[in-house]
């Protein structure tokens, strides 16, 4: 179906929260002739992805870098004006450089998977080019097996998927009872290529020992598609964004919190605000944490407690602690640095398990190098993300203690100085962010960066369907199908705006 045609039957759209997911689920209504409007809690639209500025640095503090930027394209493409009219998003190359305990280090390349085993051979040996060539291989057919039906797909039940024509193939290939870990010990007991596997995991807030090893088709997205950056950051894609919502008639009222969502005939028909004012729509898209969603706006009513148990059972995703730095000088950093750790398995213990900061994390650094994001041209801006626990001051880690913070940021930069980085004596600028702050600040429970994580087998099937058990409630964002990140949240909202049409 077309999107330069109006649609026939143009409905009311409430959308509460001006994420991502919630802003391209506006765009691609509005410009099919509904009428939307989108309820945010702060006073900013885009939520995790921002670019913040403080005293004259630029710091990207949600994503870092854009993969499969096509997605974005087809969203602008099929709204108004292409996104290369908007937007200059450039290529990061080298795309990301691996250092870890010992010292070895290994730089990849941005789109060539030639030059990335080329890369690999020569820091580790022609065995482990080999084996990475092997596990990249067995990433893209696990993409090829996932993509149309699971990724792209809008998500009722695993019967969808059992009655696919290929799906004995699709199963093997994807082999969703074994672990990331355990897939990759099939192809190489290289331990630093299990360190850099072992990664991805996090992309989804997970541990690499418990999630399925169909994960592995990030690092395939990531070679194949690229490592991308917007000139100025990754908050443009937000800002832009919103101005194509408003261009296309959308009404976006900010520190317009939705207290609760409105029910009539077991169907949603609008929602109430924190300041007590009723809202009505013919159909309400919730760009909010599903369990903010069904544990806290929905009334506790019969026919959503099958979501409910679902979210119980889930792992809720990891959460971070980041530094934001402004630097005088330069150093030899790229755009994208990670430093391991002796024992990686000790980070996932320590947050999953034992639900404390942990000791001797990896430390990822995102140093753009960008002229529009810099103070001037002596200067960098590191944005520092620690994989940390949720923020539970009941049950888990509170975050909020006096002086806590502080004395992590100190152990954080003594683990980073120790590494060989110079910060204490080149620091201008630094703010902490603690995962309270992240609940504070974009309403994320705990400060889960992506809602529920992939742990376990069962985990997509545990996270928030688009299509809600309410009538015309549908949910979009990262902790609803296909789950978190840029180019998953996107395609989240192309799978919500299609269903709600239907």
């Amino acid at each position: 179906m077309s999107y330069h045609r109006v649609t026939e039957s143009p409905k009311r759209v409430i959308v509460i929260g001006a994420g991502m997911g919630g802003l391209a689920t506006a765009a691609r209504l509005a410009k099919r002739g509904h009428k939307v409007q989108i309820f945010e809690a702060a006073e900013f639209a885009g939520g995790k992805c921002r670019t913040e500025w403080i005293d004259g640095f630029a710091f990207d503090t949600g994503p870092s870098l854009l993969t499969l930027p096509a997605v974005y394209r087809d969203l602008f493409l099929k709204t108004g004006k292409r996104i290369e009219h908007l937007l200059n998003i450039k290529p990061v190359d080298p795309a990301f450089t691996y250092i870890f305990h010992d010292g070895a280090k290994v730089v990849f390349p941005n789109l060539s998977h030639n030059n990335t085993v080329s890369a690999i051979a020569a820091a580790f040996g022609a065995q482990a080019g080999q084996e990475w060539h092997q596990l990249l291989s067995r990433a893209e057919k696990m993409w090829d097996a996932s993509r149309e039906s699971f990724i792209e797909s809008e998500l009722r039940s695993p019967l969808q998927i059992l009655k696919r024509k290929s799906f004995l193939k699709d199963l093997k290939t994807i082999a969703p009872t074994t672990s990331l870990r355990n897939l990759t010990n099939q192809y190489t007991n290289n331990p630093y290529l299990r360190n850099i596997v072992d990664r991805y995991a996090t992309y989804t807030g997970s541990d690499p020992r418990e999630v399925p090893a169909v994960l592995l088709t990030i690092a395939f997205v990531e070679e194949a598609f690229g490592a991308w950056h917007v000139e100025g950051g990754l908050g443009g894609l937000a800002t832009t964004l919103e101005s194509r919502v408003r261009d296309l008639g959308v009404e976006l009222r900010f520190n317009s919190a939705v207290k609760s969502i409105l029910l009539k005939d077991k169907a949603a028909i609008g929602v109430k605000l924190e300041d007590d004012s009723e809202h009505y729509s013919d159909v309400v898209v919730a760009n909010a944490d599903s369990d903010l969603v069904y544990n806290k706006l929905l009334p506790k009513v019969r026919m959503v407690n099958s979501a409910r148990k679902a979210l119980k059972k889930a792992t809720p995703s990891l959460s971070g602690f980041s530094l934001l730095l402004g630097l005088s000088g330069k150093s030899n950093l790229g755009h994208h640095t990670v430093f391991f750790p002796e024992n990686y398995d000790a980070e996932f213990d320590q947050i999953f398990k034992e639900k404390h900061p942990v000791s001797d994390p990896a430390i990822y650094i995102c140093n753009p190098n960008d002229p529009k994001m810099l103070k001037d041209e002596t200067s960098e801006n590191w944005f520092v993300l620690i994989n940390a626990p949720r923020h539970e001051p009941l049950t888990g880690f509170d975050w909020l203690q006096p002086g806590l913070k502080e004395s992590y940021a100190n152990h954080i930069i003594d683990l980073m100085e120790s590494r060989g980085l110079e910060v204490r004596s080149r620091l201008q600028v630094m703010e902490i962010r603690t995962p309270a702050d992240l609940e504070i600040n974009v309403r994320a429970p705990g400060g889960s960066i992506y809602g529920t994580s992939s742990n376990g087998a069962r985990s997509a099937f545990l996270r928030a369907k688009n299509r809600s058990p309410i009538k015309n409630l549908y949910c979009v964002g990262g902790s609803a199908h296909p789950g978190g990140g840029l180019p998953l949240v996107g395609i989240s909202a192309e799978i919500v705006a299609t269903a709600v049409e239907e």
